[in-house]
């Protein structure tokens, strides 16, 4: 099941991410942000969190939101699945939940960022086998040697 997120989540959703070895504790410190952000002021509405839930755990969450200062395209900030349910659909469920999210909206594009590197390669495939498209490269850009890849996903106004 996938439902909004709610702040008894938050502990939850910090131990699922220190279970995924490619987050490191800064990166770690800036999803929790974004979750505490969400879980404590019900009035905002820049992140947007969704967890994914099986038999009352937590098992994945997205966070979408709105791209400051455009009037339609959206930010795929965090997609988080549970390593141990690795290849158990969730990413795609929770990925065409964000997509539905943006949809709704009347989104143009979503947006979602990651790592060159090659711990990063699973990401990369998994927004490739989603139709999305690599929108632009910033070489160097998390450290040398390791560069932004920026991915989307175009909507059709006319299909929504």
């Amino acid at each position: 099941m996938i439902r909004s997120l709610k702040p008894s989540d938050v502990n939850s959703i910090e131990m699922l991410l220190k279970k995924i070895p490619n987050f490191n504790q800064e990166e770690i410190k800036v999803a929790m942000e974004l979750v505490n952000i969400a879980a404590n002021d019900p009035n905002q509405t820049d992140y947007n969190i969704f967890v994914y839930e099986e038999e009352d755990q937590i098992v994945g969450y997205h966070c979408t939101g709105r791209r400051p200062l455009t009037d339609a395209v959206y930010d795929l900030y965090w997609i988080v699945t549970d390593p141990e349910k690795s290849g158990e659909g969730i990413g795609r469920k929770l990925l065409e939940h964000a997509e539905k999210f943006v949809s709704e909206r009347k989104g143009r594009w979503i947006i979602a960022e990651t790592s060159s590197k090659a711990e990063y390669l699973s990401t990369q495939n998994f927004y490739f086998r989603n139709n999305y498209t690599i929108l632009g490269e910033i070489k160097d850009f998390y450290s040398v040697g390791d560069n932004l890849l920026i991915f989307g996903k175009f909507f059709n106004q006319k299909q929504n």
